[in-house]
């Protein structure tokens, strides 16, 4: 219940993630699956609708239209028995050659995404589907994402997002704020460090 299986499609399950029920408790399983703009699903290619991206939604300005895009996602994670998306993505761009701006439905600004992920988040769960609201927070680039963490020592180790309190809170976290407000089910965590901690180590934000 605590790690789950990393890769649910090595287990013949098709998910990205997977943690196995407990009958037990009467607990049912997680099935996640990415991503933050529709079903991935490389075990049947042709079969999964290319929604717009988040980008494309924040572009729109419209609750609505994001809450609408958030429903049909939902609606089609189900059906293919899943209860976990691994989204909305909800980042602030703030670096143009980051690889992820595309996922965000913040765009540049944290007031836009702020607006929007409310209704992303409750048209997912709409559908039945834990909605994941991330990456928390400060995912703005992706410099050594892959690499290993070395202890404390940050060489080879993911990039450290540096930033003061005021700024987390009246730029960065608005959009998971907002997402929190509408009842998110899940949160993930960012893949850098925040000043110099690991971003799911951090007590502090």
């Amino acid at each position: 219940m605590l790690h789950g299986h990393t890769l649910g499609s090595l287990l013949g399950k098709g998910y990205t993630g997977l943690v196995p029920n407990n009958t037990r408790l009467g607990i049912p399983a997680l099935q996640l699956n990415d991503g933050p703009q529709g079903f991935r699903d490389p075990a049947h290619p042709g079969t999964s609708t290319c929604w717009p991206s988040g980008h494309t939604i924040a572009a729109t300005w419209d609750p609505e239209a994001a809450r609408r895009w958030g429903a049909a996602m939902g609606a089609e994670f189900r059906a293919k028995g899943a209860n976990v998306q691994l989204g909305p993505g909800l980042n602030v761009a703030r670096l143009p050659q980051e690889g992820r701006n595309f996922e965000y439905i913040s765009g540049e600004e944290a007031a836009l995404g702020a607006v929007l992920a409310g209704p992303v988040v409750q048209g997912i769960q709409s559908q039945g589907i834990i909605a994941v609201a991330k990456h928390y927070i400060l995912n703005s680039q992706e410099y050594d994402r892959g690499s290993p963490n070395v202890g404390p020592i940050l060489v080879g180790a993911p990039v450290s997002e540096v930033a003061s309190e005021r700024v987390r809170w009246e730029v960065y976290m608005r959009p998971f704020e907002a997402a929190v407000a509408a009842g998110v089910g899940s949160v993930m965590c960012s893949y850098n460090r925040l000043n110099g901690t690991a971003a799911c180590g951090d007590h502090e934000t």
